[in-house]
């Protein structure tokens, strides 16, 4: 049970990281048996409702009992933004420990696990400086853009993808605004937030591909064109960050007619795949992680044990 007569800050906070499928969903909520937690989503896509198979989001049947935060908070039309999650994933953090009870972190995007944990500020916006630069983006694309920002900023360059136009015009008006680097702004490797873990689930590559590609297989026999086509009716396609997530477009490109069920679910493998290794990459440059084998017996236990005894209920 959750001891609520401790100070707040002796209560820890657990993120679970590690690429996609290798795992991270079980050991949270083995974890969240065994101290007494809540678990707090940092997954980017999962914050939309409607979004259930694609992103992997586990089942409300499926979650052991075990209450889960910030989970379907905003419609596919929505622009989800890190500035406003750190904000209300730190309030929840608050709010659980306050009580006693212990917050644990999962889900697949790095960029909102460091931006909830790290010190990590973000610059204001200017709306004419940001419609300059999304004008000028959609003239001359993003390699144009990116190559700019990499003679501004090659730190943040290397960070980006030349595809990603919305975070290149992002850096772009930050370093416009303040005269300072973008990657200045990034997280850096030290926690904002008091007690905090890192267990990371670690997998061999030839191992996860395979555990990709039956999630995947198993996405599309549960329904995932279905549920596509049914978010295609309430604007996916038009949807500036949802329609982005691994797997959407793809199937969009089904229901056009360009590709067949099975290239769909081709292509969403590879994404997939690459998306992980993305991930690992990310994750890997982390020293304060702890990494566990995915198929250790004793994981969950190996896991609770990182958290010290003191702090556990």
């Amino acid at each position: 049970m959750s001891d609520s007569s401790q100070p707040p800050d002796a209560v820890p906070v657990i993120a679970v990281v590690g690429p996609t499928a290798a795992g991270k969903t079980d050991l949270s909520l083995a974890l969240a048996e065994r101290l007494g937690g809540e678990v707090v989503n940092t997954d980017a896509m999962q914050v939309y409702r409607g979004m259930d198979i694609g992103t992997a989001k586990q089942p409300p049947d499926q979650r052991r009992g075990i209450t889960h935060h910030l989970l379907d908070f905003l419609d596919i039309d929505q622009v989800a933004s890190v500035a406003e999650f750190q904000a209300l994933a730190r309030a929840t953090i608050t709010r659980l420990r306050d009580a006693g009870t212990t917050p644990i972190l999962v889900g697949g995007s790095a960029l909102y696990t460091r931006a909830v944990l790290d010190e990590f500020a973000f610059p204001g916006t200017d709306p004419d400086v940001r419609r300059r630069l999304t004008d000028e983006l959609e003239r001359v694309g993003s390699g144009v853009l990116h190559e700019r920002l990499a003679t501004l900023d090659p730190d943040a360059a290397a960070a980006i993808l030349a595809s990603n136009g919305r975070r290149i015009v992002r850096a772009l008006e930050v370093i416009e605004l303040t005269g300072e680097k973008f990657s200045a702004t990034l997280p850096r490797l030290a926690y904002a937030v008091a007690n905090a873990h890192q267990i990371g689930v670690a997998i061999d590559r030839a191992t996860l591909h395979q555990r990709i590609e039956r999630r995947v297989d198993a996405m599309f026999e549960a329904g995932f064109v279905d549920e596509v086509a049914a978010l295609v009716e309430r604007g996916l396609a038009g949807a500036r960050t949802a329609s982005r997530a691994i797997g959407y477009p793809e199937v969009m490109a089904h229901l056009r007619g360009e590709l067949t069920e099975a290239e769909a679910r081709e292509r969403t493998v590879i994404a997939t795949r690459r998306f992980a290794r993305r991930q690992d990459q990310w994750f890997r440059k982390d020293p304060r992680i702890t990494w566990l084998a995915w198929d250790d017996p004793d994981l969950a236990d190996k896991a609770a044990a990182l958290v010290p005894r003191t702090l556990t209920h």
